[in-house]
């Protein structure tokens, strides 16, 4: 005989057929859950990339600004330990040629430690340093430094790998204060002589960019030394000076030139200030 199963039981179990399938989800559930999910996944990773790309774009500017402040820096530093010995000349000519587009300056300077990549020229603090602007890989123009000791040969991994200090300079001009003609000159003529005042003007900007003013960086730099003369015997050679223009001083000015009054010996004055110079040695106020 087959078993007769008790009423109750049966509904039970159809009670807990109807529930599990209560319970489960219908295949519209489970799209939509996912649309969700991957909505938010979305959200997350866009804000994540733009805080990463915020992130990068920040650092870049940093690193630009401070390349440049250090272009900057490094032209004083350089201007304000220039040497010059005018016995050896040759060896300490100041060389500046800014009227063309790919401008160079070139000078001997005592640097400090400080000075970026001394510690490749250990020992040697006496160098010449030569700025050049070149046109870069990626388009603009570039601001190198290249440095060498004086009496040595240029070094080939300084002349391949020079230090790029600024990218992107539209502008990179030069002027000096004319000993005869008192005024701005954009040429140096005296390569035996240094002058007492340089402007230099830095300009930065992408391709195509326009140039702003306040994208153009300037400083007036009053050089702490003149041409130290040499021992020269009577009667003999004067090295590379010009005729008539004796150790030490500025053609048609006598012997040399006082220091600037009012304490501007080596400081840096600023932008528009105008220059001071003392009469020659030996002459009255």
């Amino acid at each position: 005989m087959r078993p007769q199963r008790h009423p109750a039981s049966g509904s039970a179990s159809r009670r807990a057929v109807s529930r599990r399938q209560r319970s489960a989800f219908t295949l519209i559930e489970v799209m939509l859950a996912l649309a969700i999910f991957t909505g938010v996944v979305a959200a997350i990773y866009s804000c994540w990339t733009s805080v990463l790309r915020s992130s990068q774009v920040g650092l870049a500017a940093a690193a630009e600004a401070q390349r440049k402040r250090m272009a900057v820096r490094c032209l004083e530093d350089v201007f304000l330990s220039t040497q010059m010995f005018n016995q050896n000349a040759r060896y300490y000519s100041f060389l500046a040629d800014t009227a063309s587009d790919d401008a160079s300056l070139s000078l001997v300077a005592r640097l400090p430690r400080s000075f970026p990549r001394s510690g490749n020229f250990e020992g040697q603090p006496l160098r010449r340093v030569t700025f050049t602007l070149e046109p870069g890989i990626g388009g603009g123009k570039v601001l190198l430094m290249r440095q060498n000791p004086v009496l040595f040969e240029p070094d080939v991994e300084e002349e391949e790998n020079p230090l790029v200090l600024a990218r992107d300079v539209r502008v990179f001009t030069v002027d000096f204060w004319g000993p005869n003609s008192r005024e701005w000159e954009t040429e140096w003529r005296y390569t035996n002589q240094l002058p007492r005042l340089v402007r230099f003007s830095i300009g930065f900007g992408g391709p195509g960019l326009k140039l702003r003013e306040e994208d153009v960086v300037t400083r007036v730099i009053a050089l702490p030394t003149v041409g130290v003369p040499g021992t020269l015997a009577a009667g003999g050679p004067r090295g590379n000076l010009p005729p008539g223009n004796p150790p030490g001083g500025i053609p048609g000015q006598g012997p040399g030139v006082g220091p600037i009054p009012g304490g501007d010996r080596g400081r840096i004055l600023p932008p528009g200030s105008g220059p001071r110079i003392n009469p020659p040695r030996g002459r009255g106020p």
